[in-house]
């Protein structure tokens, strides 16, 4: 009796449209089933740098033809992948990552839902996530804001107007800037949390964590390569030194177990589960 085949193997044609495939960050072995799948039986793939997409199709085993687009792109050369996607399967990739984060794609996307053409999304690894989930920052509310100015003035225009969101942020950076932003951090949000994740799902990945003028030191000292999620606790965030049984004591005073809990988490990057537990037992005391 012969194995069933997963539908991925039939060699269906897909149904024409726009793709957007998220791709690995590092580790190749991060691509996802259906991404491979779907770049494998799209008649073209729309890739930032030929060079770095035919690494990766290569290493998958991938034949399929590719087309250069990038931030640069003329609107010919939209209108050209829009016009293969109106009758094809087109899809659209970054040279890593989630495409759109930070990435070509938007205008691309835009133009394509307003002519009615199908886009679909293929989810995958994403740098400012990954870094999330390694800081150990409050995440229950975040704010990806890109990469930050180069020029100093107007990266300190774009920290004074985010310094009052009650949210991690999420930065993009590169070694060569790291430092420099890092003390511009330090010069208005001194005590607060920062985290440096970098090298994702590589190797050699790491995330340090601690004020910003004591992470700008460290890589000062040690020049970082590479592409970087930069992290910033929000206002009030883990730098808190207080006991939890007395911030939750304080909180049960005008709230009941389940709202202090939360109150605190948020406050100390404690788990709230753990803490509405201690909430429960000290109302009961």
């Amino acid at each position: 009796m012969s194995t069933p085949q997963p539908e991925s193997a039939l060699s269906e044609p897909l149904e024409a449209g726009l793709y957007i495939v998220a791709t690995p960050i590092g580790n190749l072995g991060d691509i996802t089933v259906r991404a491979v799948d779907v770049l494998r039986r799209c008649e073209v793939i729309a890739c930032e740098d030929t060079r770095v997409t035919g690494k990766l199709l290569k290493h998958l085993g991938i034949q399929t033809r590719m087309q250069r687009y990038d931030d640069h792109a003329s609107d010919r050369q939209r209108a050209a992948i829009l016009d293969r996607a109106r009758s094809e399967p087109v899809a659209l990739v970054s040279d890593a990552g989630t495409p759109l984060i930070s990435d070509p794609g938007y205008r691309l996307v835009r133009e394509a839902r307003g002519a009615g053409i199908a886009v679909t999304s293929i989810p995958g690894p994403c740098a400012a996530i990954a870094g999330l989930t390694l800081a150990g920052l409050p995440n229950d509310r975040f704010l990806f804001a890109g990469f930050l100015p180069v020029k100093e003035k107007a990266r300190g225009d774009m920290l004074a107007e985010l310094g009052g969101a009650d949210a991690t942020l999420i930065f993009y950076e590169t070694g060569p800037r790291l430092v420099r932003s890092l003390r511009a951090i330090a010069g208005v949000w001194p005590d607060r949390e920062v985290a440096v994740a970098r090298e994702l799902t590589k190797l050699h990945e790491e995330c340090r964590t601690g004020e910003a003028e004591a992470l700008a030191q460290w890589y000062e000292a040690n020049p970082p390569k590479g592409e970087i999620v930069l992290l910033v606790g929000p206002p009030g965030d883990i730098a808190s030194t207080e006991d939890p049984d007395d911030l939750l004591r304080e909180a049960l005073d005008e709230m009941g177990a389940s709202k202090a809990a939360g109150k605190v988490a948020k406050a100390t990057g404690l788990d709230r589960q753990a803490l509405y537990a201690r909430a429960v037992e000290l109302k009961s005391q």
